[in-house]
């Protein structure tokens, strides 16, 4: 998959958004009062102009609940080994519903932070526990308005303004 010219989304950063990341997404509600949920993975549109985030339905309420209101989304992509890590700005966050392939993407996703956080010294059942796949799936979709480098650094907090190679 090649990046389109007008996404921020280079082949380095699809590798971190699709490798073995902890994925945290913001909301904010009409008070300003931000929420927070771990998403159980993330698929990009061909483009890379979009993305798609799987969320657990029933323990993921106000943060779906403040989409709904604004469409106001910031997703962190972290790799815990590293500490490379990438932020993603949208603006128009819609809540659907899951697609056939994306069951097997979320499971895929937890075995891939499984053995992320296992080099960590974490056991299978901290990761599991972190990312319960006992709820029901909804899918939510953005367009990736705005991407910032977050990794600790000298370029922490940095916009991204072309993709990175």
């Amino acid at each position: 998959m090649h990046s389109d010219p007008h996404s921020l989304i280079g082949d380095e950063h699809a590798a971190l958004i699709e490798h073995r990341v902890s994925i945290m997404v913001g909301s904010r509600d009409a008070g300003l009062r931000p929420h927070l949920l771990r998403a159980v993975g993330c698929r990009l549109s061909a483009d890379r102009r979009r993305a798609t985030l799987l969320v657990p339905e029933r323990s993921s309420g106000e943060v779906l609940s403040d989409l709904r209101d604004n469409g106001r989304i910031a997703v962190v992509f972290s790799q815990p080994t590293s500490n490379r890590t990438l932020q993603l700005k949208g603006n128009d966050a819609s809540i659907g519903p899951c697609g056939p392939d994306d069951a097997a993407l979320a499971d895929r996703y937890v075995q891939g932070f499984v053995e992320e956080i296992g080099r960590l010294g974490f056991n299978a059942g901290l990761a599991h526990t972190i990312l319960s796949r006992d709820d029901t799936l909804v899918a939510v979709h953005f367009t990736i308005a705005e991407a910032f480098e977050q990794t600790p650094g000298p370029s922490a907090g940095e916009p991204v303004t072309s993709p990175a190679r």
